[in-house]
C-alpha cells in the first residue's frame, strides 16, 4: 500500500469525534486505507453496495449496537441516507456508556455538500475529510511526469505501462457514466454525459460558458447547471470560484472549471502518453490543474481556494484564503524559466497578499 498523507489526520479525527466521513471519488483508495486502519484495531467493515451487507442492516440499530466495541466502517454510505438518524442515536447512547470517540468511519463517493444534506443530524458528532488521488508528496520524485500523465487514481498510476493505464481510465469513465452517475443522480443519457464531460475537458481551466455548452448539447441552461452540479458533487469536476474583493474594479464573476484528475482529462482528450500531452494545446492548463489539485490536497480544509481576474486583465491563478482572512497568491507556470506577466503584478497590487509564490517545473527554490 502506498502510504497516504491523510492517514494521520484520519486517526487524529477518530480520536476526537465519534464519526469521521472520508469522501472522495471512486477508486481513489478509500477502501484500502480504511481497511488498513481497521486492521490495527477491532473493526467491522460493511460495503453498502453489497446486497448481503445491506440485508444485515435491515434493523440497523439492533445490528450495529451488537458491535459497539468495534470501529464500524461503512463503505458507500450515500447508498443508505436514512442510516444517519440511526447513527445519531447510537452515538448518543454510546456516550452515556463512555464510548465517546472512534465509533464510525463512513466512506462516500460524493461531496461534503451532498452528504451533509443527509447528515445534518450528526452535527457536532462528525468530522469530514476528503481523499483525493495520489499527490506529489506520496510518490518518488522521479515519478512526477508519470503522475501528471496517468493521474492520481492508484490503479491508473501503478499500471505496467501507459497503454494499460489508458485502458483502466477509459473503463473508469464508462463505469461512472453508465452505472455510478445514474445510481446517484437523475437519469442522463450516457452519450450526452460523455460529450458534456469531454467539452469540459476541452475547456480545462477556462471560464464557465453555460450558454455555449447548452447550445452545443442542445439543452437549456438549467440542464447544464444540473449536469455540472452533479459532476462537482461527485468530485469529478472542480468549480473554482472567483475571489471577490472590494477594490472598485470590475471582477470576473464566472467560475473556472477543471477536470480534477489529470489522467481522466488526458483520456477524455484521447492523449495516451506524455508526448501527446506535451504537443497538445491543453498542456498549459493541464499542468495548471495538476498543480492546483496537488496544492489543495496538501491544504487543510479550513483554507478556501479561489482565482482572481478583472475585466482589464489582472489575474492570479490561485488565491488561498487562510484562517484570519489573509490571502496567499500563487501563479503557476510550466517550464524552467518562469516569467510573470503584467497581469500578475497588477493583481498583486490590487490584493496585496500576505505571501506570493510561483510554482514552476524546476527543482530549485529561490526568491
Amino acid at each position: 500500500m502506498i502510504k497516504r498523507l491523510i492517514s494521520k489526520t484520519i486517526l487524529s479525527r477518530l480520536a476526537q469525534f465519534p464519526a469521521v466521513a472520508l469522501l472522495g471519488p471512486r477508486q481513489a483508495g478509500k477502501t484500502t486505507l480504511s481497511k488498513w486502519i481497521g486492521d490495527n484495531q477491532p473493526s467491522l467493515y460493511l460495503d453498502l453496495e453489497k446486497q448481503s451487507d445491506r440485508q444485515k442492516l435491515s434493523d440497523p440499530f439492533l445490528y450495529l449496537s451488537q458491535h459497539e466495541d468495534k470501529l464500524i466502517i461503512l463503505d458507500e454510505v450515500q447508498r443508505m441516507p436514512d442510516l444517519f438518524q440511526v447513527l445519531r442515536s447510537l452515538i448518543d447512547e454510546g456516550r452515556a456508556k463512555g464510548l465517546k470517540n472512534g465509533r464510525f468511519l463512513l466512506l462516500g463517493s460524493a461531496s461534503i455538500e451532498l452528504l451533509q444534506q443527509s447528515s445534518e443530524s450528526l452535527a457536532g458528532r462528525i468530522a469530514y475529510l476528503e481523499l483525493d488521488g495520489l499527490n506529489i508528496l506520496e510518490i518518488a520524485p522521479d515519478q512526477l511526469n508519470i503522475l501528471w500523465n496517468r493521474g492520481g487514481f492508484p490503479d491508473s498510476f501503478l499500471s505496467k505501462n501507459d497503454q494499460e493505464s489508458m485502458i483502466w481510465r477509459e473503463n473508469f469513465i464508462r463505469t461512472y457514466i453508465e452505472r455510478d452517475i445514474p445510481a446517484l443522480g437523475p437519469r442522463i443519457p450516457a452519450e450526452t454525459l460523455r460529450r458534456f464531460w469531454t467539452m469540459l475537458a476541452h475547456n480545462q481551466g477556462g471560464l464557465l460558458n453555460a450558454a455555449m455548452l447548452a447550445k452545443n448539447l442542445a439543452v437549456d441552461g438549467k440542464t447544464i447547471s444540473r449536469y455540472l452540479d452533479l459532476m462537482v458533487d461527485l468530485l469529478l469536476i472542480r468549480r473554482l470560484m472567483p475571489f471577490h474583493a472590494n477594490i472598485g474594479k470590475r471582477l470576473v464573476k464566472s467560475p473556472k472549471i477543471y477536470v480534477r484528475d489529470h489522467g481522466i482529462l488526458h483520456t477524455l482528450l484521447n492523449l495516451p502518453d506524455l508526448e501527446n500531452v506535451l504537443s497538445h494545446p491543453i498542456v498549459g492548463t493541464s499542468w495548471e490543474g495538476f498543480i492546483i489539485e496537488n496544492l489543495l490536497s496538501a491544504c487543510q480544509n479550513t483554507i478556501k481556494p479561489y482565482f482572481y481576474r478583472t475585466s482589464s486583465g489582472a489575474e492570479i491563478d490561485l488565491i488561498l484564503e487562510v484562517p484570519g482572512g489573509k490571502i496567499w497568491a500563487i501563479e503557476i507556470k510550466r517550464g524552467l524559466s518562469p516569467k510573470l506577466e503584467k497581469g500578475f503584478h497588477f493583481a498583486y497590487e490590487d490584493l496585496k497578499p500576505e505571501k506570493a509564490f510561483v510554482v514552476y517545473s524546476g527543482q530549485e527554490r529561490y526568491p
